[in-house]
């Protein structure tokens, strides 16, 4: 089996705070929880395999991008690391995957009850629609994974987002590793109840059957509002986006790589006029 792995941060057992997953001024306890991240993607991988050989390769998706602690994955694990990656945290979604794993993802922007919520940048991203369906970053990746015929296995982080990603895909096995209380707070499993909890889910996902690619129908629609006005002067000059209101906009096309690709111009371009 061929085994593709997008893996965050918010999502993993405990974290509750920005500091503890911010790479780019490290807090004390940042080197805490990117552990606990590589252990609960470790814990996928064995639990995969614990069902089927699997060729697994992980793409590190969470902020800059380069948080796993690359020796303690198995030796024969191909990762992505770095940021500005095409198409970021499903970069290299088109090459023959069987399956993907989401491990440690957290809610969309707006949830409530879902730690660190936001979906891809919360300082642009203000909300995201393709086809009038509200998109996490679960969800869009996902559509992009299902375009090239790869479903959506398992997803692990808070309940609100387990249970919204299993309410669009009825089939992926989730496991909730903490209960979010509001948004920089929650009641979570310990690291090591969380990983065996994972390991376990990723043995059933793999064995089970059922699954199926998660697909938008064309034509599409990419609605996205930003967070502010100025943000939007800058997205309505990509070619093929137009503006629908002070600071909204809109994307259209038949083929889902290139709206994600989109999606992945605006929120970069949006980044700019912060």
């Amino acid at each position: 089996m061929k085994l593709y792995v997008s893996a965050d941060m918010e999502g993993v057992a405990g974290v509750t705070a920005w500091q503890q997953v911010d790479a780019r001024t490290p807090h004390a306890e940042y080197a805490t929880y990117r552990r606990y991240y590589t252990q609960e993607v470790r814990a996928a991988i064995d639990g995969a395999r614990d069902a089927t050989p699997c060729e697994v390769l992980v793409n590190d998706s969470h902020g800059p991008m380069h948080n796993l602690l690359f020796d303690e994955l198995p030796d024969d694990v191909r990762v992505i690391f770095g940021n500005r990656k095409p198409l970021s945290m499903v970069q290299n979604a088109e090459a023959g995957y069987d399956g993907a794993f989401f491990i440690g993802y957290h809610g969309a922007v707006g949830d409530r009850d879902a730690v660190l919520c936001h979906t891809y940048t919360p300082s642009v991203v203000y909300d995201v629609s393709v086809n009038g369906i509200a998109c996490s970053e679960a969800t869009i990746n996902a559509g992009l994974l299902g375009f090239y015929g790869v479903p959506l296995l398992l997803v692990t982080g808070d309940r609100t987002t387990v249970e919204a990603v299993q309410a669009q895909m009825p089939w992926v096995r989730g496991v909730i590793v903490k209960e979010s209380i509001g948004a920089f707070a929650a009641n979570s499993l310990s690291p090591q109840a969380a990983q065996r909890l994972i390991r376990a889910a990723a043995h059933d996902a793999v064995a089970a059957t059922g699954a199926k690619p998660y697909v938008f129908s064309p034509p599409l629609v990419l609605e996205l509002t930003l967070v502010t006005a100025a943000q939007a002067d800058l997205v309505a000059t990509i070619p093929g986006f137009d503006r629908t209101g002070g600071r909204s906009v809109r994307f259209q096309h038949d083929a889902f790589p290139v709206l994600f690709r989109a999606f992945v111009a605006a929120w970069r371009m949006g980044a700019l006029a912060n």
